[in-house]
């Protein structure tokens, strides 16, 4: 064979040893580097090629010792053993293999390892791929970030041009109903759980559990759902989100047991838990800078309007008591059942308006999809266009920036199992929220995120611990205020009389009772103690926080009550029968309907109250800026505490807690906005949505710290508020101001 023939072959075979070697490189690596190794491996064979190439150009061949150089006869072979050279069937060694240990290997000589050596180069390659990832990300980062930029500046000029109008008013009230079904939920288990303690025999720690099991089923919520609204959507993880609240709020009203219906708050509160962070992200995306923090100041007044539904809710509904129908003994639908049904209409409307409306252009933007981002703009400039009677103004904008996309995984290819299929795309898209979550942890946003994160905590921990205390104050107080009314009757004697009326808040001591008829009555608050009842007979009674303590029953029948055995504190029975006990539990609270009618008036005036402050915020927002008004809110608040020593009354209470939600609403307002406004788009409901868990987080400690100081003391809720709310205010005061930005 001719030296060209030689060539030729010798070429290919290197080739054909180079991408195998390449191959092996991959696999050693590739889980783990993904496309960008087959990049790597690609690079390093055209590398070694080009190099086979600069050997060839040497005229004489001589890289074997013993040629004679120079005129590329067959005694001048390339190959140390002339008479493989000779042979016309000769092939490179690298495709023979090799008997002789010494004989150099040719692809060795060319620089590429042997084969048998590819797992130690695929660690060298590994490492070489791995810096060059970095160089690559940090590369990526740095384009994005200069999009990010320049599509800020150039988005704020398009919605100063499509202007503030219908449109943004239109999305403001479908988004305002989503925030309302947020504060409805927060009311609807502390509503119902004087009516649904009975029907589910709660303990305390029962009712105690299903008091904080929203917030934690929010907790969780705000995390999922605001990682995933940065990823696949505000408006389609907005409804995601709303439609589980929606389903499992409505399963929670026919649910009997305790577990499901503890089960269905929990998804319920999961549910819900992406409001907040989703739609204060996706309408600060229609705002222009000097409308933003006013309009997210307005949007809040649907969270007090969903207080304020939920109040009127329960107090029209759930003390009528005839509003109920039951199945036998096994399925019961009382009005409470129909009160959490009615809140559920919130979210459910909130559904139906959205669908109407479309995803945030930013967001596309943002994902690099300009068609879609661009015809959302003009949808938007034509509708306010169209209000102010300007119809026949054209939408000028053609081409907006668009932020550089990152190479998405790989396909499994059409013929891969759906099941295959999905499993990459949810581990794909875990992947994306946890890493675009660690981001808000980068250097660029840790000073930030630490900042927001006290900010947040401290907030949280004294509205929401102050909010469920005054409650329990108002309860406590009326608890003392009723025990200072309870007649006490001492060593009466009672022959032969018929009680068919109530009896409540009595303590009867040494009594002699003998052939009396207790008769269709209610017992309340009433105590019995040393106490004798002869041939007495009790029929048709039902009670709560009623007990017989070191009585004697002698000959005495009870048919159809609820004085259970255990109501009998060492109580001595002689003769006497228990017959057709009623079905109940033991009540240990008071629970009427003025006590009910006062906790929805409480609830309704609290707040009620919290309108000034949003009026106030609203105004100011943008006129004093962000970090004024959350400082100067929060040391009002601070200051307020103090007054809680001054409340030794119940309508003293209320008017210290009307005047506390007022103050403090002004805070939360503030705090939305800079949230939003602190953290760029491709990041905003991921870290809105932590700092919000972070929220309900520090809500479940506080409701849970104050509230065992109930009765106690009150220096301790006043300490630990105000501290709270001292550190937030400085601590504010330390972020940026973002009065007058753009919107990253």
């Amino acid at each position: 064979m001719d030296d060209d023939g030689r060539y030729r072959d010798n070429r290919s075979d290197f080739i054909r040893g180079a991408k195998d070697i390449a191959k092996v490189a991959k696999k050693q690596v590739g889980k783990k580097m993904g496309r960008g190794v087959d990049k790597m491996a690609d690079e390093y064979t055209r590398r070694s090629y080009k190099r086979f190439e600069e050997e060839d150009d040497d005229e004489d061949y001589a890289a074997v010792p013993g040629g004679e150089g120079g005129e590329g006869g067959e005694g001048d072979g390339y190959y140390r053993n002339d008479s493989r050279a000779n042979e016309d069937d000769a092939h490179s060694d690298s495709t023979e293999g090799h008997d002789e240990d010494d004989e150099i290997y040719e692809g060795e000589y060319q620089g590429i390892p042997r084969g048998d050596s590819a797992k130690a180069d695929g660690a060298a390659l590994h490492a070489q791929a791995q810096a060059q990832h970095f160089r690559d990300l940090s590369a990526y980062e740095g384009e994005r970030r200069k999009d990010q930029e320049e599509l800020a500046q150039q988005y704020e000029s398009i919605l100063q041009e499509c202007g503030h109008g219908r449109f943004q008013w239109t999305l403001y009230f479908v988004l305002g109903l989503a925030l309302m079904a947020d504060g409805v939920e927060i009311f609807v288990v502390g509503f119902v759980l004087p009516s649904a303690e009975k029907d589910m025999c709660l303990s305390e720690p029962n009712k105690g559990m299903l008091g904080l099991i929203v917030y934690l089923g929010m907790m969780v919520g705000a995390f999922v759902w605001g990682g995933l609204a940065d990823r696949i959507g505000r408006r389609q993880t907005l409804l995601i989100s709303l439609s589980i609240n929606s389903v499992f709020a409505f399963f929670s009203s026919f649910v009997q047991g305790y577990s499901s219906f503890l089960f269905c708050r929990l998804a319920s509160g999961v549910g819900i838990g992406g409001s907040i962070p989703i739609v204060f992200s996706y309408y600060s995306e229609f705002l222009a800078q000097e409308k933003r923090g006013e309009h997210l100041s307005w949007l809040c007044m649907f969270w007090m309007i969903g207080g304020i539904y939920a109040s009127a809710m329960a107090w029209a509904i759930i003390p009528h008591y005839g509003w109920s129908f039951q199945m036998g003994s096994a399925y019961q639908f009382h009005s409470w059942r129909v009160f959490v049904l009615v809140c559920a209409f919130p979210s459910v409307a909130a559904i139906s308006a959205l669908t109407t409306m479309p995803e945030s252009p930013r967001f596309y933007l943002e994902n690099g999809k300009h068609d879609e981002a661009w015809m959302i703009l003009k949808q938007v400039h034509d509708t306010n266009m169209r209000a102010k009677g300007y119809p026949e103004k054209v939408f000028s904008v053609t081409t907006i920036k668009t932020v550089k996309q990152m190479d998405e995984l790989a396909d499994l290819g059409d013929g891969a199992a759906w099941h295959q299929k999905w499993k990459l795309k949810l581990t794909s898209l875990f992947h994306q929220v946890w890493s675009n979550f660690l981001t808000v942890f980068s250097p660029e946003y840790r000073r930030t995120t630490y900042m927001m994160m006290a900010v947040w905590f401290s907030m949280s921990f004294s509205y929401y611990g102050l909010t469920v205390w005054f409650p329990d104050m108002i309860k406590y107080l009326q608890k003392q205020e009723y025990a200072s009314r309870t007649k006490v009757f001492v060593k009466e004697k009672v022959e032969h009389v018929t009680f068919n009326f109530t009896l409540e808040n009595q303590v009867h001591r040494q009594g002699e009772y003998f052939n009396d008829k207790f008769v269709n009555l209610k017992m309340r608050s009433m105590v019995f103690e040393d106490s004798l009842f002869e041939e007495c007979y009790f029929e048709d009674i039902t009670s709560s926080n009623t007990f017989f303590k070191n009585c004697t029953f002698i000959a005495t029948l009870f048919y159809n009550t609820d004085l259970f055995k255990y109501r009998l504190v060492n109580s001595r029975l002689i003769n006497s029968t228990f017959l057709h006990n009623k079905e109940g539990c033991l009540l240990s609270d008071v629970s009427d309907e003025n006590n009910a009618y006062m906790v929805y008036f409480v609830s309704f005036l609290g707040t009620l109250a919290v309108l000034p402050g949003n009026i106030v915020s609203a105004l100011l927002m943008d006129k004093i800026g962000r970090l004024r008004m959350l400082a100067g809110s929060s040391v009002i608040s601070c200051i307020s505490c103090f007054f809680l020593s001054f409340g030794n009354s119940e309508s003293a209470m209320i008017a210290l807690l009307c005047l506390f939600g007022g103050i403090s609403i002004a805070s939360w307002n503030a705090l939305d906005v800079l949230t939003v406004e602190l953290y760029p788009s491709d990041k905003r409901t991921t870290a809105f949505g932590f700092l919000n868990a972070l929220c309900k987080l520090a809500a479940v400690l506080g409701i849970s710290i104050f509230t065992s100081f109930v009765g106690i003391t009150k220096a301790v809720p006043i300490l630990f508020a105000s501290g709270a709310l001292a550190a937030g205010s400085f601590l504010a005061l330390k972020l940026p101001e973002t009065r007058g930005q753009v919107l990253q």
